[in-house]
């Protein structure tokens, strides 16, 4: 069920995509830039967004550099977009930190790296993109969590957690946002191929290129899903095993992660 409007035309939609120099991000970018789209990509590291740019041309791509652990940046590269294009349509908040963590290896700094980047940077972001979209009375959030935010999950202690609340977030968000005019979607990935999954040492089921994550959040962008989840063999068994009693999750994740 669509709890979005569809996206009929692509073309002429301006879409900034927070965490876009590699992986998903990028591919992201690629996608919807072939589709017409303008696109303005923002990370930490101006030389690989320059290097985007460069690819997709600049007559329809803009590097904003920013981090996303300092509001003020958000601000400096939002007000950048909104010079040059007047504004935009939708931000895809892609940003995202992971590092594995058991219960017995906590690593403060660690974890509040992880925490500072996966939720505290969404709500610096949020506290920039909200007050634009409700001026225009229209506009789009998409938030880029993970399956891992389901339940608990082992290696997953920080991680997990920090995207179960982006889970919760956007849902509170679409209850307080829809009927101001804005659209609101959750994004929830199964294993991807990218720098920050490359440094897993366990079997990862499923898992996808960039590429495919990419299409897979355009369709679901077209469909006006709110969540947008992928892919389907996987997120499907896990969002079964969500319904579970706590018995019989835990003995489904010690069977399934042998961990």
């Amino acid at each position: 069920m669509a709890l979005n409007p569809k996206i009929k035309q692509w073309s002429g939609k301006r879409v900034w995509i927070i965490g876009a120099s590699t992986g998903i991000g990028a591919a992201l970018a690629r996608l919807l830039h072939a589709k017409g789209v303008q696109v303005a990509v923002s990370a930490r590291s101006a030389d690989k967004l320059d290097a985007l740019v460069g690819e997709l041309g600049k007559d329809r791509a803009m590097a904003a550099p920013l981090d996303i652990t300092d509001v003020e940046s958000i601000r400096a590269a939002d007000a950048r977009i909104a010079k040059a294009w007047q504004g935009y349509d939708l931000v895809v908040f892609m940003a995202g930190d992971y590092s594995s963590m058991r219960a017995w290896e906590i690593d403060l700094k660690v974890a509040r790296q992880m925490v500072a980047v996966n939720w505290e940077g969404f709500l610096n972001g949020l506290s920039v993109v909200i007050p634009r979209f409700m001026a225009a009375k229209a506009g789009g959030i998409a938030l880029v969590s993970s399956v891992a935010g389901y339940r608990g999950l082992p290696k997953a202690l920080v991680y997990g957690p920090t995207k179960a609340a982006l889970i919760n977030l956007a849902e509170t968000l679409y209850v307080d946002l829809k009927d101001k005019g804005l659209d609101v979607y959750i994004i929830n990935p199964g294993f991807v191929k990218t720098p920050m999954t490359a440094q897993n040492d366990f079997e990862m089921p499923f898992l996808i290129e960039p590429e495919e994550a990419a299409r897979e959040i355009a369709k679901g962008l077209e469909a006006g899903e709110f969540e947008i989840h992928f892919p389907k063999a996987f997120t499907r068994m896990l969002k079964t095993m969500r319904h579970l009693s706590y018995p019989l999750y835990f003995k489904a994740v010690k069977k399934f992660t042998k961990l």
